[in-house]
């Protein structure tokens, strides 16, 4: 892509992959068709593109530095890489045209200091997504595939859950980047449950109980959720009301939201 790169910004939190078997084995684990409708959340400096290209007949991105933009129009053909300017926080899948025919496969090596609101947005649009592929923070990743009653079992766990399946796929060590994070990451693979265990009526409450669980994460279901569900609804979805959020599985909160909504 030239000698002269633009600058690197840290507001966007920018941490290039130019590891070349990371890459391969990136795409590897993505294994796109030819035909397949690639989404690629902030491509950068277009490293994952060119190798996602070597794939593809034509990648649809979305980048927010219109520095690196620029940098990518000169560096792949319009008839290649069908590039959106903008915040991927604010991407409305539909504004990209017609759901693609079993939905969008999306990856990026996504910025830490976005990961979790994207992903929150993402999985509002889950209809339209076939399968999610993402380079993370290792501790995000351990976040999303956690069990409950450990201590990275939370909000994200539960969130994610109850309308996707996430398994991490393998580590990427700092020296795969520039410059270099000071923190590890990983490979995560996110696929939309093919029935959600919360539908779309219910996941503004179920949303708001999960929160609020979550915000009071040290107090027990009964003081924690004060105001939203009283013990006796607790109990009504087979729960302890002393038990704390972070042993209530994805469906147990499913429960006490269902029992939210109808009281």
């Amino acid at each position: 892509m030239g000698s002269a790169l633009p600058p690197i910004r840290k507001r966007f939190g920018q941490n290039f992959l130019h590891d070349q078997a990371m890459l391969a084995r990136i795409v590897g684990a993505i294994a796109p068709r030819p035909d397949d409708p690639v989404l690629e959340i902030g491509p950068g400096r277009g490293a994952l593109t060119g190798a996602l290209l070597e794939r593809l007949n034509r990648l649809v991105a979305v980048e927010i530095d219109r520095d690196l933009a620029a940098g990518l129009r000169a560096a792949f053909a319009p008839e290649r890489l069908e590039l959106h300017e903008g915040d991927a926080l604010n991407l409305d899948l539909a504004s990209l045209g017609p759901t693609p025919e079993g939905g969008w496969r999306i990856v990026g090596n996504l910025p830490y200091n976005i990961s979790t609101p994207l992903l929150f947005h993402l999985l509002e649009q889950v209809d339209a997504i076939r399968d999610m592929h993402f380079l993370l923070q290792r501790e995000v990743v351990e976040r999303m595939t956690a069990a409950p009653g450990s201590k990275t079992y939370g909000r994200l766990t539960v969130m994610l859950a109850a309308r996707a399946r996430a398994q991490s796929l393998f580590g990427v060590p700092p020296g795969a980047f520039h410059p270099p994070p000071k923190v590890h990451s990983a490979v995560v693979r996110i696929t939309p449950l093919e029935a959600p265990l919360v539908d779309s009526a219910l996941y503004p409450v179920f949303a708001k109980v999960v929160n609020q669980a979550f915000s009071n994460r040290r107090k027990t279901l009964r003081r924690g959720l004060s105001g939203l569900v009283d013990a006796a609804l607790i109990e009504a979805a087979h729960l302890d009301p002393g038990a704390r959020p972070e042993t209530v599985d994805v469906h147990g909160f499913a429960a006490l939201a269902r029992l939210a909504a109808a009281h």
